[in-house]
């Protein structure tokens, strides 16, 4: 099957780049599992929040915040954020304040937010409302409407097990005995992508993989948790953020790991738990259930978006750390423009320090 672009990867980053590409000709995107966002993007903390991440990714979150908010109705509905500390914690605090964009609030206000928060020991405490929740499944299937309507496929099911280079086509052959041909090669694989990048005969670019679990908890004393913001103890030890009734609870671990289908670790989770309970006045007394999701860094932990600078014909979109789904609109827009060779809608500047050709 001959197509322009191959996409390797169904998670938000292949997805988005596949839409926005699907513009300038034929696209596929291959994704190895049975649905699209299984790894990692489905395992995501789906918060819109601006300041969050690299500089550089911060500047990509402001770009995406319209697409967000109005693209096919929006997918964006009110969360707000806080951040606590404990009294030993003020240098992180003050960090945490200013780069975060946030008000301090009394422990007073903050308890009327989330009223289980134990006032000997959360001793100051930062909010503000700018921080919305992703509809990440809605976001995925608008990105698939996009690149549908543009004579593009999503094809699912189908490991890529080898890649080569004919003349002038990629030839990729997956584990379920099809062979797919394209000009252009998509790696947005997630925690894969330097495997990919072995399979086609590029030089890796050294992603490392990082897991970070979650614990599903039923509604802490029983309260209604439906309007609390999402809340990270500074330094970000731990994150707890409303879902559905329940409260999900993560240690905010960064432990590398090699790309695979992702578990929580049980001792981790229970030194996260411990941190959190620390901070409330409700025990943790029985997990719903836990996962864990492999969030994937670069390097210098900014994204990478281009084409290789040994081998232009294949398109990195990569690197996305836990930012994939606020990242996506713009992320994916500037790898449509860099593959078309257009000035790019943010920048040239941007698109240099995103480029691969930096670890070269």
């Amino acid at each position: 099957m001959t197509g322009d672009i191959i996409v390797i990867g169904g998670g938000i980053a292949g997805l988005s780049a596949a839409a926005r590409m699907s513009a300038l000709g034929k696209v596929t995107v291959l994704e190895a599992e049975p649905a699209t966002g299984y790894h990692a993007s489905g395992r995501s903390a789906a918060l819109f929040e601006i300041t969050y991440g690299h500089p550089i990714g911060v500047m990509l979150n402001e770009a995406s915040q319209d697409y967000h908010m109005t693209a096919h109705g929006g997918v964006l509905s009110p969360r707000g954020l806080m951040i606590v500390a404990r009294a030993e914690d003020d240098a992180d605090f003050e960090k945490d304040l200013v780069e975060m964009r946030m008000t301090e609030i009394g422990i007073d206000e903050a308890r009327a937010l989330i009223p289980i928060f134990n006032p000997e020991t959360v001793a100051r405490a930062g909010h503000h409302d700018a921080a919305w929740d992703i509809d990440t499944d809605l976001l995925m299937q608008n990105f698939i409407r996009d690149l549908r309507g543009n004579g593009g496929q999503v094809l699912t099911r189908q490991r890529v097990t080898a890649i080569r280079r004919m003349g002038a086509l990629w030839q990729v052959e997956t584990a379920a005995g099809e062979t797919f041909e394209a000009a252009i090669l998509v790696n947005a694989a997630g925690a894969w992508v330097d495997e990919i990048a072995k399979l086609a005969g590029v030089t890796p670019l050294g992603f490392t993989p990082l897991r970070r679990s979650m614990a599903r908890l039923p509604a802490p004393g029983g309260h209604d948790v439906s309007s609390w913001p999402m809340v990270f103890a500074c330094g970000e030890r731990w994150y707890a953020r409303p879902d559905a009734g329940k409260l999900l609870v993560s240690p905010s671990e960064e432990d590398p790991a090699e790309p695979h289908d992702a578990w929580a670790d049980d001792m981790v989770l229970a030194e996260g738990l411990a941190r959190y309970e620390e901070m409330v006045t409700e025990p943790v007394t029985r997990l719903e259930t836990s996962w864990a999701g492999l969030r994937t860094f670069a390097p210098d932990r900014a994204l990478v978006i281009g084409p290789d600078p040994e081998q232009p014909a294949f398109f990195w979109h990569a690197g996305q750390g836990g930012t994939g789904f606020q990242t996506s609109p713009a992320a994916s827009q500037l790898a449509a423009d860099v593959l078309a060779g257009r000035a790019p809608d943010l920048g040239t500047e941007i698109a240099r320090r995103l480029n691969p050709a930096r670890f070269r």
